[in-house]
């Protein structure tokens, strides 16, 4: 085995930090840190990162310097690189170092990857309050700003509440104003945490509230790039011709479009090829629907005809057409001049590459919300506009289907889907946890009835039972 990464060997400079991240994981790796490290300023920014639930990542990070690799694997062979951007990686409930960054006035911009269910808001970005762990951290935030005790010893263990503490001790050390980055899948995620933010704040403490909305800016995202789970071979690989215990493989497409303001500066993310824009919505739209829906229709539907990839399940006729059908109601709902044509085809490219294997049940995950976001609203809009959302409902049915059919993973709506599991008529209340409105209309619900039914036909394992 080489020897384990380091700045000295590697020649990689440690940049200042200047940026927060809550969610290190394999694609915070692949995307924004790599985008950071791109940018022809990025000996001025430099990622303190934190981590969500275990402390993996951090503790193999520490031990070589936090660089790691990133593998960019086309379907003509790969090209590896060393990452230098983040230079600090912390356990999640660090909240003493998490405390002394916020308190920081050099640091500039807030990121994070915590997947849609992580943030804990309902869909009009009102904070979850029957989510015990939030509301915990909110009474314990109350209780330490009415005594205006120090900070040092409050316990936060969401992502929200951590988030909240660090700026309420921005706000007392006058720090300055700060920029936040939701780089979720979350429909206009900037406005949607925003609410959430000032909503939470206002139940911990008005000064907070006040500040939050004055001195926070919350930025609005679209990501896109393909970060499947890492391979035991590819480990392997690094940690002996790399000596990295950390990397990341990922295709070579990379999307970041981005709308709002940096009050405190920011890297120069355009030189590394990130969009900047008035309005993000369409594009924001077009991936999310796109690509994102594309994939959790993939998901639901492949494993019904007993495929484990993307690769595999693009690769079936069935599978393709009902993604394809499902874009045609998608593309209807962008406005015009939105390319649409040639992203289509590109995603069809990038699924189909035999080289990263993008198993379905790492999409699958918290797939209730994802559903929700992508088809559901889709048909919703779809109906709204005077059409039959006949693709989009299938859309849905899949997930329907796949769920009865036992093909789940770990889901933020467990308890939700395991009384609709139990109820009478499961169709109905799975179908009204991702939209009750597509529930209560009865021309949507026995349409995605009857596509459950012919969904379950086909999968060998319903079918064989």
């Amino acid at each position: 085995m080489t020897a384990t990464l380091s700045r000295e060997t590697a020649g990689v400079p440690t940049p200042p930090v200047r940026i927060v991240h809550l969610g290190l994981g394999a694609f915070h790796r692949a995307h924004q840190a790599w985008f950071t490290a791109q940018a022809t300023d990025a000996a001025e920014w430099g990622i303190a990162a934190f981590t969500g639930r275990s402390p993996a990542a951090a503790v193999a990070l520490a031990a070589q310097d936090h660089l790691y690799t990133l593998t960019r694997r086309g379907a003509d062979g790969d090209r590896t690189e060393v990452v230098g951007s983040i230079v600090e990686a912390h356990r999640g409930d660090d909240l003493a170092r998490l405390a002394d960054l916020f308190a920081d006035p050099r640091v500039a911009v807030v990121t994070l990857t915590i997947t849609e269910a992580g943030y804990r808001l309902l869909p009009d970005g009102l904070p979850d309050v029957a989510d015990p762990v939030l509301a915990a951290d909110i009474e314990n935030l109350r209780d330490a700003l009415a005594h205006r005790d120090p900070l040092g010893e409050v316990a936060a263990n969401s992502a929200l509440g951590r988030l909240l503490l660090g700026l309420e001790i921005r706000r007392r050390a006058g720090a300055g104003p700060i920029a936040i980055v939701p780089c979720d899948n979350v429909p206009d995620n900037g406005r949607w945490l925003r609410t959430g933010l000032i909503a939470t704040a206002g139940m911990v403490d008005d000064l907070l509230a006040g500040w939050v909305a004055e001195q926070v800016s919350v930025v609005s995202t679209s990501v896109d790039r393909i970060t499947p789970r890492l391979s035991e071979a590819d480990a392997a690989w690094a940690l002996e011709s790399r000596g990295d215990a950390c990397p990341v493989v990922a295709e070579p497409f990379a999307d970041w479009t981005l709308e709002g303001d940096f009050p405190a500066g920011r890297p120069d993310w355009e030189s590394a090829g990130a969009r900047f824009v008035d309005d993000i919505e369409p594009w924001e739209q077009r991936k999310l629907w796109l690509l994102n829906g594309a994939h959790s229709i993939l998901a639901s539907a492949g494993p019904l005809r007993g495929h484990e990839t993307v690769a595999e399940a693009i690769a079936d006729p069935a599978c393709r057409d009902l993604v394809e059908r499902y874009w045609g109601e998608a593309v209807a709902l962008l406005p015009e001049g939105i390319e649409h044509a040639d992203y289509r085809g590109a995603l069809i490219d990038r699924f189909a590459n035999p080289r990263i294997v993008h198993r379905l049940e790492q999409i699958a995950a918290d797939a209730a919300t994802k559903t929700r976001y992508r088809a559901a609203t889709v048909a919703e809009r779809t109906l709204d506009a005077g059409r039959v959302p006949d693709a989009s409902l299938e859309a849905v049915a899949a997930w329907v289907a796949g769920v009865i059919a036992g093909h789940r993973a770990p889901d933020s709506q467990d308890d939700l889907i395991d009384q609709a599991l139990a109820a009478d008529d499961p169709v109905a209340r799975l179908l009204e946890v991702v939209s009750p409105r597509l529930a209560g209309d009865a021309a949507s619900l026995e349409a995605v009835r009857s596509r459950v039914a012919a969904l379950r036909a086909a999968d060998p394992v319903a079918s064989a039972t």
